[in-house]
């Protein structure tokens, strides 16, 4: 039982979300729905948007291995300048998704903002890959994580089946599912207690490294800007790395719509999550070179588990649970925030009408959630998973930095917007340019892989046309993408949007 959510065509052009008006025919009436309420709820308030964003930064990857920026800085010093450098650079970043969240209230992130600024074109490509690629692909590499680390204490002195390892991540994956088609509340306080989770594990690293300095384990930085000597190439690698280690505070303007007093709450919950985040990951990575060299750490595979079993005998059997708790987090809040791009861009009319369908009684975007299911059971159990991100993550990147000079074009474009934050002109400019710079760097740096990833991203230019310009589809091609109404007996379920200009 689903309900059409309406749009509300604004004077600028631009759409917002309205209320679709339909009420559930009575029992055994046998009459089709008319009017009632059916809409996405504010229910995300400033906690559970700082739950959202530190919950889907924080993932696995500060605990694993954080030996990337390392490896590529070539000393102690210059990694930990980077990975202060990569936050103040992602702040730069959040805050002109700030400004954007707060002029255009629309959920939809990154889709929302390039469609506003540059058209359907470009916004289409950019929902495409993530629907059929990126989304399934990231959602099964982290979920693969926790189901790796959810099984670490149980298998210490062995390896662990990789179909085990499989069928535990399946059922995360269902479980996350479930949870966010069933209820909003439920889901953002389960990502409260997961961000909880998270900030408790950076603190059992930061505690024990503090008293390592008190104690004065100091002599990992002494020197601590001598070795190997960074690159050209590197330093920008290492930049690249952080990046991606802070990637996720794009994520609250996804669920813009269903956030309360998004003009004061959105820029709060963006400015004290990255914050924390940063002092978080900055702090972490001084913990572990107070224990662990700096060659040690390249050799970890797993540098907080490594940690912790130096400093902290049994207990270290906690980390990963700890790291388990956190890759959930960040599958919980990913899937909560990118099914509304999904709700959104049906919405738009760029995706199957079934997907902007709103639960009548959970008030949750089911179909736009569970359509992900199976796509990533498919990546899960078959595809090339770490090849596919590595094809594809210089999208995001190029997607997000088209997003943030869209801020610039749309001040010059649209000045009487109403703009309740603004950001000084030099930090959108400065940011967009590091990220059309990295995507400029993979190319050259990888040209494979990342050609590989520019084709699969140009798929999405001849399925615009043949999706959604093209008129003259077969009635059977219209029906398979929504176009044409249900028959009655499942049309008394759902409801046709209601536009009002």
């Amino acid at each position: 039982m689903f309900r059409k959510a309406a749009v509300t065509a604004a004077p600028n052009g631009s759409y917002l979300q309205g209320q679709s008006n339909g009420r559930l025919p009575s029992p055994g009436s046998g009459q089709p729905a008319q009017a009632e309420k059916v809409v996405l709820k504010q229910k995300v308030t400033l906690l559970r948007g700082i739950s959202i964003i530190i919950g889907t930064i924080i993932g696995a990857g500060i605990f694993i291995s954080p030996k990337g920026i390392l490896q590529n800085t070539g000393s102690v010093g210059m990694s930990l300048s980077v990975w202060a450098a990569c936050g103040v650079l992602s702040l730069f970043g959040a805050l002109c998704y700030a400004e954007l969240g707060t002029c255009i209230k629309k959920s939809g992130g990154h889709y929302t903002y390039i469609l506003e600024a540059f058209g359907p074109l470009p916004a289409f490509v950019r929902v495409w890959v993530e629907l059929l690629i990126i989304r399934p692909a990231a959602t099964a590499v982290i979920s693969l994580a926790f189901g790796r680390y959810i099984l670490e204490p149980f298998f210490m002195q062995c390896e662990i089946p990789e179909l085990a390892i499989k069928l535990i991540t399946a059922v995360g994956i269902t479980l996350v599912m479930v949870l966010n088609s069933t209820s909003v509340s439920w889901s953002a306080r389960i990502q409260i207690f997961l961000t909880f989770c998270k900030l408790v594990a950076i603190l059992i690293i930061i505690v024990p490294g503090v008293i390592q300095l008190i104690k004065g384990e100091t002599q990992h930085f002494k020197n601590a800007f001598a070795g190997n000597d960074a690159s050209v190439m590197g330093l920008p690698l290492a930049f690249y790395s952080g990046m991606y280690a802070y990637s996720g505070w794009f994520y609250l303007n996804f669920v813009t719509e269903e956030v309360e007093n998004p003009e004061k709450n959105i820029p709060l919950a963006i400015c004290i999550s990255m914050i924390i985040v940063t002092v978080g990951y900055v702090l972490t990575n001084v913990a572990y070179f107070t224990t662990i060299s700096a060659g040690e750490l390249l050799l970890s595979k797993a540098v907080a588990v490594t940690f912790a079993e130096r400093l902290m005998g049994n207990f270290s059997l906690a980390v990963p649970v700890f790291v388990a708790l956190s890759c959930f987090g960040s599958m919980n809040g990913g899937i909560f925030a990118v099914s509304r791009m999904f709700f959104v861009a049906s919405r738009e009319g760029h995706l199957p009408e079934i997907l902007s369908m709103i639960h009548v009684r959970k008030h949750t975007p089911l179909p736009a959630v569970i359509v992900l299911h199976p796509l990533t059971m498919i990546m899960l159990f078959n595809g090339d998973l770490y090849s596919l991100l590595n094809f594809l993550s210089f999208a995001r990147w190029l997607f997000i930095g088209l997003a943030v000079a869209g801020l610039i074009y749309l001040r010059y474009k649209r000045p009487d917007m109403p703009r309740p934050f603004k950001v000084p002109l030099f930090i959108p400019a400065l940011f967009s340019f590091t990220c059309l710079f990295m995507v400029a760097l993979s190319l050259y740096s990888d040209p494979v892989n990342t050609g590989i990833g520019f084709a699969i991203t140009l798929t999405g230019v001849p399925a615009y046309y043949l999706f959604i310009v093209w008129d003259k589809k077969p009635k059977w091609f219209r029906k398979l993408l929504g176009k044409s109404p249900p028959p009655l007996r499942l049309w008394e379920f759902f409801r046709a949007p209601c536009i009002v200009k």
